[in-house]
């Protein structure tokens, strides 16, 4: 039996939308001939932990930018800091980049220009314009000053040029230990930008780096080779979010002292989730503190979790679309994006029968033949004309939900309790008469009859019922686990709480409980997504084997998380 999945069908192109205020710049240059008619992003994740959903909307900006105006996109590790990068974060970036459907023109990292790094700032010295410093870190925070008073000139600041070459040369043979000396930049203690008050450009670090080895003991800051790789690669426009806005005026001084290609910088808004945390050192805490499984935990908001759980990528890039791209920080409502991606396997996702129940309720139809084994065809997705007809097996006995029974019904239940008829999906019309319950008074067992003449497309009873629900048969059915996830935190906005964010952290957000499946799921494999009629959303878990399938809830079929805050 072949159960289509998404992959096989596609969504409609979205709609036209106005241009945002980077395509308006982008357009303008083009408009003037600048970079000679040319547009070439970049990338640049830090390779030091997984991507987020937040890195998912950068991603889609550099690359669709670059893919709308027929240029080019780089690919660019910031492996500046060797201390925390390891090669398993690189795997994972690329691995993410390319699952979003993008391709990178070249891969480059930062540790590509180490030499030409070291001689701009070499140049930089020779001007005049940057010296080595003895300060310790503390002595130059105090020396920075604050927003309203001027910061204080370094007692180093005076040193001569050849005295700084010296310095700086036997920095870099290793000389010194760490935190010994800094190459800073000699720009303006008195600036109202922090950041332009001799910012710091090299530290010493001895330290493996996980691509150049032990070549390097001094390594450069990120507004140092920032701009710098920028201009190397003839980026012509840097798409950063907001928190960089205050390090441009820096990005900008060493391009024009340097007199290097002149790349340009533009700030946009960073995605901020709700129930969400959005930082690296954060989502590293519930990694190394046991909170989740891994970074691919699909309670987490990497790219590899989201992935795992059974987003689509064109459900990210319909998220990324549709939030756009602002010039001022907002919070956007998770809701939307568990709307894209409902939105997306309504269209594509075949709908399978599973009776997600550590305690199913057994029905025994009385008057069907116990050794009849029938089958009865279930439409694959009723949103999709195309995608056809399945046939699941039917038999004397079944497996029903137990919320699918209620021995004292009130007004308009519309499922099976005493004497009632309710429909089963796909099958025949059956009624309730008799109850078996356990010694703890529990109900184990529906003795039912079905109605022959009430099949499914062959309707001849003349019975009307309200009610349909969904089986398995008992002969035939899988057992599987299902895992059901919730919102990782119960904060609305956890940034803006003053308690510790894993104080938030909700107790159920996950569920692990047993459910029996179709027997042509047997077949699926990881990565596979399918509605579960009337529960929600499911993807295969890698976890799965031949033996045991195991599949994630990506998302209910309906915003029941709204519903409950509303009550609450």
């Amino acid at each position: 039996m072949h159960i289509p999945d998404s992959s096989e069908r596609r969504n409609d192109a979205p709609a036209e939308r106005s241009l945002n205020f980077i395509e308006q710049i982008v357009e303008e240059d083009l408009a003037n001939g600048k970079n000679g008619g040319r547009v070439h992003t970049r990338f640049p994740p830090e390779p030091n932990g997984y991507l987020h959903i937040g890195h998912a909307k950068s991603i889609c900006l550099n690359f669709g930018l670059a893919d709308k105006y027929g240029g080019k996109t780089n690919l660019r590790f910031d492996d500046t800091n060797p201390v925390t990068e390891d090669t398993e974060y690189v795997d994972s970036i690329k691995a993410d980049v390319r699952w979003l459907g993008f391709e990178w023109e070249n891969e480059f990292y930062a540790s590509d220009y180490f030499d030409q790094l070291y001689e701009f700032a070499e140049k930089l010295i020779r001007k005049g314009l940057a010296y080595v410093d003895d300060s310790t870190a503390e002595e130059i925070a105090a020396q920075k000053g604050t927003p309203t008073e001027p910061g204080k000139e370094s007692p180093y600041r005076a040193r001569s040029v050849e005295e700084n070459l010296d310095l700086f040369r036997r920095m870099k043979a290793g000389e010194f230990p760490d935190g010994a000396k800094v190459l800073r930049a000699k720009i303006d203690m008195a600036s109202p930008n922090m950041h332009f008050r001799d910012p710091i450009m090299y530290r010493i670090k001895h330290a493996h780096h996980h691509r150049t080895g032990d070549k390097w003991c001094i390594y450069p800051m990120y507004d140092f080779a920032h701009g710098q790789s920028d201009s190397i690669e003839q980026i012509t426009h840097s798409l950063c979010t907001l928190e960089f806005e205050v390090h441009r005026p820096v990005y900008d001084w060493y391009i024009e002292q340097l007199d290097i290609f002149p790349s340009r910088q533009i700030e946009f808004a960073r995605l901020n989730l709700t129930y969400t945390v959005m930082s690296k050192r954060k989502l590293l805490q519930l990694v190394n503190e046991g909170h989740v499984r891994g970074w691919d935990d699909p309670r987490m908001p990497t790219i590899a979790g989201i992935r795992r759980r059974g987003y689509t990528p064109a459900s990210i890039r319909e998220f990324a679309d549709r939030i756009g791209i602002a010039k001022r920080d907002n919070l956007i409502d998770v809701g939307l994006l568990e709307f894209c991606i409902r939105e997306e396997l309504n269209k594509t996702t075949t709908r399978v029968m599973a009776v997600v129940d550590e305690k199913p309720i057994k029905v025994v139809l009385t008057n069907y033949p116990e050794d009849q084994v029938d089958t009865v065809s279930i439409e694959n997705n009723p949103e999709d004309p195309g995608s056809g007809h399945r046939e699941v097996p039917f038999s004397r006995e079944l497996y029903i939900e137990r919320d699918d029974f209620l021995e004292n019904p009130p007004k308009k239940y519309f499922r099976l309790s005493p004497g009632g008829l309710v429909r089963l999906k796909g099958a025949y019309i059956i009624r309730c008469e008799e109850v078996v319950k356990n010694d703890a008074g529990e109900v184990v067992e529906l003795r039912c009859t079905y109605i022959p003449e009430s099949r499914s497309g062959s309707d001849t009873s003349g019975i009307n019922v309200k009610g349909t629900i969904h089986w398995v048969s008992v002969a035939h059915a899988l057992e599987a686990e299902v895992r059901l996830y919730d919102r990782l935190l119960t904060s609305e906005d956890p940034a803006a709480e003053d308690r510790d964010f894993k104080e938030f952290i909700n107790p159920n957000s996950l569920e692990i409980v047993r459910a029996y499946v179709e027997p042509g799921l047997k077949s699926a494999r990881a990565g596979e997504r399918f509605q579960f009629i009337r529960k929600g959303y499911f993807c295969i878990d890698p976890d799965s084997t031949d033996s045991q399938l195991v599949f994630n809830r990506t998302v209910t079929l309906k915003d029941t998380w709204a519903k409950e805050q509303k009550k609450s």
